[in-house]
């Protein structure tokens, strides 16, 4: 289970980082924590979200998003390894 805090979400923005997508926080009319404009690399994460509203929206979008595993650092390998495991509920 990933902790829904500020720590797992900055360890997602590095995921997201090394994979070649740009993480927006920006103020949106979308429901959910974060959205993938049109099959770019570029994902908008709602800023007033909670951060565990945050944190599950972008697990859902990695989960759902090809990724080469050769470009996660080792620092974050353990971390993948658990989001891969995840199963959310939103």
């Amino acid at each position: 289970m990933i902790a829904l805090t500020q720590t797992s979400l900055d360890k997602l923005e590095l995921l997201f980082k090394e994979q070649g997508y740009r993480l927006r926080f920006e103020k949106g009319s979308f429901r959910t924590g974060a959205c993938m404009l049109q099959n770019s690399k570029v994902i908008v994460v709602n800023k007033f979200s909670s951060v565990d509203m945050k944190v599950q929206s972008l697990i859902q979008i990695l989960q759902s998003i090809p990724m080469n595993e050769q470009l996660v650092g080792e620092k974050l390998k353990t971390f993948y390894q658990q989001i891969k495991q995840t199963k959310l509920t939103i």
